[in-house]
């Protein structure tokens, strides 16, 4: 099935999600209700929420602590976009203007700092101690994941298990979360949740890939140009490959060494990416971690649509266009 259809299968759980992530962000502050409100307007496809609501499905029924777990991580997960928005100086996400171009970055922490703020009162609000502390982990987790790929750019680690323990931090311990919530909040014990994480570890590497490979090929709808990784000093699979395995890796690495990279280095080491098979070998490695993520939840769950929905989401994940 498509996202489209699967957000249609949650359509009255999203409703209500929606509904309480509104109230949970209102305030007596015309200011921040006025950016809140613009914010939510381009909330994007809400990939992590629907996973909750799906493994939530796929092991009981959603219910109000599911819906709270679901807007904590939600909001945790917008507030660490804005913040990291203000430190990228990005000016656009999806092609529209972030908080920090509309307002300024000071304005744009502060509201970062409020969303913190109102995930962790959602969190608390499901009274569920394993889900507060699980929201205080996966916070740590993120900034770790970022910091690792920070030290790896400013040491030249142009490693490919470096690449995937910065990734499983900062991009598959969200999803792994989501699963995790959504089962603590049905009741499920740990051994038969566990299944359902690995599979969501699994399905949260393969979105940082993906997403790493829009940044080798020029895109409008992203809202960021080609190259914008390496600027930032962040060497992707698909350069981490080529690097591994081209002849020319050497000279690729001096050109790396830069203090600063220039737009025609940049291209030279997209375009060598692409040259040796970069891109190929990412989406290689996508597929076959498909493969095992999708044997893992058909071994360990009968089927049924939430299941059917998950084995999909994996798929829309690696052919997704944005």
């Amino acid at each position: 099935m498509k996202y489209s259809e699967i957000i249609e299968i949650l359509a009255p759980e999203l409703a209500d999600l929606n509904r309480l992530i509104s109230q949970a962000l209102n305030t007596s502050t015309p200011l921040m209700n006025e950016i809140v409100e613009q914010y939510l307007r381009t909330k994007g496809k809400q990939i992590r929420p629907v996973m909750v609501l799906l493994c939530a499905r796929l092991l009981g029924s959603v219910n109000e602590k599911v819906l709270r777990a679901a807007a904590s991580l939600e909001m945790l997960h917008n507030a660490s976009l804005i913040h990291d928005d203000v430190i990228d100086e990005t000016k656009q996400r999806r092609g529209v203007d972030t908080v920090n171009a509309l307002w300024d970055n000071h304005i744009a922490v502060l509201v970062g700092d409020f969303f913190v703020s109102a995930a962790l009162e959602q969190a608390a609000a499901t009274g569920s101690l394993p889900i507060v502390r699980s929201m205080s982990e996966l916070g740590k987790e993120l900034s770790l994941g970022e910091i690792h790929q920070i030290c790896n750019a400013r040491d030249r680690h142009f490693r490919i298990d470096e690449y995937f323990t910065a990734i499983g931090k900062k991009t598959a311990s969200l999803f792994v979360k989501c699963a995790y919530m959504g089962a603590e909040a049905t009741g499920t014990p740990e051994a038969e949740a566990a299944p359902l994480l690995e599979y969501a570890r699994l399905l949260g590497l393969c979105f940082q890939i993906k997403d790493d490979i829009f940044d080798y090929f020029p895109s409008e709808k992203i809202g960021k140009p080609t190259g914008n990784d390496l600027r930032e000093g962040k060497v992707t699979l698909p350069l981490l490959h080529a690097l591994a395995v081209s002849p020319r890796a050497e000279e690729m690495k001096r050109i790396l060494d830069s203090a600063e990279l220039s737009e025609e280095q940049i291209h030279t080491l997209t375009d060598f990416a692409r040259a040796e098979g970069g891109i190929k070998y990412a989406y290689t490695e996508m597929e076959r971690m498909h493969a095992e993520a999708s044997a893992i939840l058909c071994e360990a769950y009968p089927e049924s649509p939430a299941r059917r929905a998950l084995l999909d989401l994996f798929t829309f994940i690696i052919r997704r266009d944005i």
